[in-house]
């Protein structure tokens, strides 16, 4: 009940207090100083400058116009002429596909080369984990077509869980028997 008291009177009259305060006449800017003449002066001569690096000077334009860049990008030479750039980045296909039917939006169909999927990710840090002799970090960058510090950056650096069952510690105490 209070807001709207105090609402009402914030916004009472409040076009006419709004035109008086803007009616009042404007304050007068400071006196200048002999110092700031100086500044003032100086930037009569910077808006010359400025006018001059402005104007058209037909000299340096006939200059501008002879002048002929040609550059030549080094990508453009690697690809393939036959093949269009649309098709320069090689899929594959992934090695995997989510069994529930809820998730079969998720199937991915291709991957570029050089990428994982998440399970890809886990599966391959998993089978690293289990057996290391068999998924080395060649085979494995061979494998997935992946870069071999990389691949073997991530076999050093993530760790698949590791879940150790701790038994419960066994009381020395005597219990009760119920008898």
């Amino acid at each position: 009940m209070g807001s709207r008291f105090t609402r009402a009177l914030r916004n009472f009259n409040l076009e006419n207090r709004v035109v008086k305060e803007i009616s009042k006449p404007k304050p007068s800017a400071a006196p200048r100083y002999p110092s700031d003449k100086h500044q003032f002066e100086q930037s009569s001569e910077e808006s010359i400058i400025h006018d001059d690096i402005h104007k058209k000077n037909d000299h340096l334009l006939k200059l501008l116009k002879t002048i002929y860049v040609e550059t030549k990008d080094p990508s453009l030479e690697k690809r393939k002429p036959d093949l269009p750039v649309l098709m320069e980045v090689e899929h594959r296909h992934p090695k995997f596909s989510l069994p529930n039917e809820s998730l079969q939006m998720l199937n991915i169909k291709t991957i570029p080369k050089g990428k994982l999927t998440v399970v890809e990710a886990v599966m391959i840090l998993n089978n690293h984990k289990k057996s290391p002799a068999t998924w080395t970090v060649e085979n494995i960058a061979q494998e997935y077509c992946l870069d071999l510090n990389e691949t073997k950056a991530v076999l050093d650096f993530f760790i698949p869980f590791n879940v150790k069952i701790i038994p419960p510690k066994q009381d020395s105490k005597k219990k009760i028997k119920a008898t």
